[in-house]
C-alpha cells in the first residue's frame, strides 16, 4: 500500500473514535480518568492506549487484556510477532500510515507531538521480556520490566500532556506513576500470570517467603498466604513510586494533572483491596467498584488541578533510592 493511499483510510475524527472505543473496552479505570482530559489532549491520550493495548494484546495473544495471556503461544511465534510490531512501528514514526487504526492513530500521535522514537521501542523491548519468556530473579529485573511495558508509557503520556521531552524531573515522576501501576497490575493478576507460566515477581521475594520460582508454586493452595505476603511486600514498593509520582503532578497542566490524579487514586485503591482482602482475595478478579472510582476520580479533580495552579513552582523533593531509568 502506497503512503498516500494508506494515508487516506482514516481521519483524525475516525482515529479518534477508535482509540475512545479501545480505552473503554481495555481500561474502564483509564477512560474514567481520560475524560477529564481537554478534547485533543484526550483524543491523543486515548489514540497513544490504542496503540500500547494492541501492542500488548498481539504479544499476549489476549482481547483488551481482559482474559488470561495465551499460554499456548510458542517464544517463537511471540517473537514473530514482536518483529512485525517493529517493523510497523518504524513505518508509523517515518510518517506512514500502514491502513491499521492502531498504527495509523500512533503515527497521528507520534507526528502531532514529536515522540522521540525510543520511548516506542523501550516499550517494544518490554513486551520483548514476555516474548522471550524471561525470568525476573531480582527486584531490579522486575522493576526494569515494569519500566518497559509501563514505565515508559507513562513518559510518552506526559509528552502529550505538554511536559518539555528535554525535563528529565518531570518524565521521571511520570515514569514513576507507570511503574507503580504496573506493580499493582502484577499483584492483581499474580495467580492469572501463573496459570500462563508466568511470573513477574521477584524470585528473591519469593524465596524469602518460602515460595518456589514456578507457577505450581504460586497456584499451590498450601502457599497462599506466602503469597499474599509478597504482594503486601510489593504494594508496599509501589507507594514509594505512587508518592514520587504525586510530587511530578503539579509539574502537569491543571486538566491533565486532574485527569493523572484520579488514574493513581484508582489504581492505588486497587492495591488497597489486595491488602485489606488478605489471601483469599484473587477468588474473584479485583477490581474497584463503579460508583468507588467515581468517587476517586472527583478525588484526583479537587487535588490535582489546584495542585498544578498553585504549587507548581515549589521544587519537587528528591526521589532518593527509586530506580532510575535507563533505555532498554
Amino acid at each position: 500500500m502506497s503512503v498516500s493511499t494508506a494515508q487516506s483510510t482514516g481521519s483524525r475524527e475516525a482515529l479518534s473514535a477508535y482509540g475512545k472505543k479501545t480505552i473503554k473496552q481495555g481500561s474502564k479505570s483509564f477512560a474514567l480518568a481520560s475524560l477529564l482530559f481537554g478534547r485533543e489532549m484526550q483524543a491523543d491520550a486515548q489514540m497513544l492506549y490504542a496503540w500500547c493495548r494492541y501492542c500488548d494484546d498481539v504479544i499476549d495473544g489476549q482481547s483488551m487484556g481482559e482474559d488470561a495471556p495465551d499460554a499456548d503461544m510458542t517464544a517463537a511465534e511471540r517473537q514473530r510477532r514482536l518483529d512485525r510490531l517493529r517493523e510497523k512501528t518504524r513505518r508509523s514514526l517515518n510518517g506512514e500510515r500502514v491502513g491499521e487504526p492502531a498504527f495509523d492513530a500512533f503515527a497521528e500521535v507520534a507526528a502531532r507531538h514529536q515522540l522521540p522514537e525510543r520511548y516506542p521501542f523501550d516499550l517494544l523491548a518490554g513486551f520483548a521480556l514476555d516474548a522471550e519468556e524471561a525470568r525476573f530473579e531480582t527486584l531490579d529485573d522486575t522493576l526494569r520490566y515494569c519500566y518497559g511495558v509501563a514505565g515508559v508509557v507513562g513518559i510518552m503520556m506526559a509528552i502529550l500532556m505538554g511536559v518539555d521531552r528535554d525535563d528529565e524531573e518531570t518524565l521521571d515522576r511520570a515514569c514513576d506513576l507507570g511503574l507503580a501501576f504496573q506493580i499493582t497490575n502484577i499483584c492483581r493478576d499474580i495467580y492469572d500470570d501463573a496459570r500462563a507460566g508466568r511470573i513477574y515477581v521477584p524470585a528473591v521475594m519469593l524465596a524469602a517467603e518460602g515460595v518456589a520460582d514456578e507457577p505450581s508454586a504460586i497456584l499451590d493452595d498450601q502457599n497462599k498466604e506466602s503469597v499474599w505476603r509478597v504482594a503486601v511486600s510489593l504494594l508496599d514498593i509501589a507507594d514509594d513510586y505512587y508518592f514520587s509520582a504525586s510530587a511530578g503532578v503539579r509539574r502537569l497542566p491543571p486538566r491533565a494533572a486532574a485527569a493523572v490524579a484520579a488514574a493513581r487514586n484508582i489504581y492505588r485503591d486497587i492495591g488497597r483491596r489486595i491488602r485489606e482482602g488478605g489471601p483469599e482475595v484473587w477468588r474473584a478478579r479485583v477490581a474497584v467498584p463503579g460508583p468507588r472510582k467515581t468517587m476517586l476520580a472527583l478525588s484526583g479533580l479537587v487535588t490535582g488541578a489546584p495542585a498544578a495552579i498553585f504549587l507548581k513552582s515549589l521544587k519537587t523533593p528528591p526521589r532518593g533510592g527509586l530506580w532510575r531509568r535507563q533505555s532498554m
